[in-house]
């Protein structure tokens, strides 16, 4: 009964201790076992592998029976202090390590384990089914993306994609404690899309501060404040809502709803993508034209010049195509940036 009750208070003790106690404890352990073989005469057992194998052996029970004290003095040294000690350090070191794993575990269910991740997507807001989607379309196959996405959320959820997605969970979106929980300084993209407007421009505030390098998108139900927006961040794009426009567009050509949302759904057919030029020799748009189409299947469908705002939809087959400028196109798939501009002898 003693026993049984120094036996708990040990296993209490052991399971509120540290990791290195633990450490400690088992290096005592062995020492101690060794030290009682050493002391016994039982010099079979004191060869380093041959005592590490028996120790471990023993203490776990399994039992081999391959190597094993041979005099009486060991054999009841080992019965009073290898195997019962060792049995109940055993079971305990077990018992820690899953504990250890499922509090790791429901840490990144509930977002409170610090990521170490870089060249990620950084996901910012929580709308249900539109996030849902929205991480769906980025997860794409034709998109060719293989970044890990991190869904970053100020509400008490659990991670509602586990396995498909990492998820944090954050006190405040401005708040650099918790949110620095994403990496975010090491993202590639971060995506801003909160419930409240006022919510995403101090959101984007802030991670134009802590993130400079990334590519950042905000969603804006109210298109004034996106433009407030790219007064003080001019790197950031803003996405307005494109509702009235669209119903307006829909009412006069029938049918172009439809063919917007193809366009910008990357999960089945035809849809709108973008490659970056970044050659030292500027090209001929109608060349680039006639490449896309007749040796990628693609259409291009526009230009961004470098630094400009205006994207030229449909420009003059003469237009020069320099570094640094954009080429949206459509096709059923991306295509990497050396098949796009890997133009053929003659062209």
């Amino acid at each position: 009964m003693l026993i049984h009750k120094i036996r708990l208070v040990l296993a209490s003790l052991f399971l509120q201790a540290r990791m290195s106690t633990v450490v400690i404890a088992a290096v005592l352990y062995a020492a101690s076992s060794y030290l009682i073989l050493y002391l016994t005469g039982e010099q079979s057992l004191l060869e380093p592998t041959a005592f590490f194998y028996w120790l471990v052996v023993t203490a776990s029970t399994v039992g081999y029976g391959d190597l094993s004290p041979t005099n009486d003095a060991a054999k009841l040294a080992v019965s009073l202090w290898v195997i019962p000690v060792g049995l109940s350090l055993f079971a305990l070191v077990l018992t820690r390590m899953g504990i250890f794993i499922s509090e790791l575990f429901q840490k990144g269910k509930k977002g409170l384990r610090m990521l170490d991740l870089k060249d990620h997507i950084v996901i910012i807001g929580w709308n249900q089914a539109r996030t849902h989607r929205l991480i769906e379309l980025m997860k794409a196959k034709t998109n060719a993306i293989q970044a890990k996405i991190v869904l970053c959320v100020d509400t008490d959820i659990e991670n509602p994609m586990p396995g498909e997605i990492d998820f944090v969970r954050v006190d405040a979106y401005s708040h650099e404690e918790s949110m620095a929980r994403a990496s975010l300084n090491t993202a590639s993209r971060i995506v801003i899309d909160t419930p409240q407007d006022d919510v995403t421009l101090t959101t984007a505030l802030f991670c134009q501060k802590a993130s400079p390098d990334s590519h950042k998108t905000a969603y804006f139900e109210d298109e004034s404040i996106g433009r407030l927006l790219k007064e003080h961040c001019p790197n950031v794009e803003c996405i307005p809502s494109i509702g009235t426009e669209l119903l307006a567009k829909a009412s006069l050509d029938p049918g172009s709803s439809q063919l917007h949302r193809q366009l910008l759904d990357s999960t089945e057919g035809m849809t709108q993508y973008s490659v970056l030029y970044n050659g030292n020799q500027d090209l001929a748009y109608g060349d680039l034209f006639d490449h896309f189409k007749h040796n990628l299947t693609a259409t291009i469908i526009g230009l961004r010049k470098g630094g400009s705002e205006h994207i030229l939809i449909n420009p003059d087959m003469e237009e020069r195509v320099r570094a640094g400028d954009i080429l949206y196109y459509i096709n059923e798939k991306r295509v990497n940036e050396r098949e796009c501009f890997d133009i053929p002898a003659g062209k």
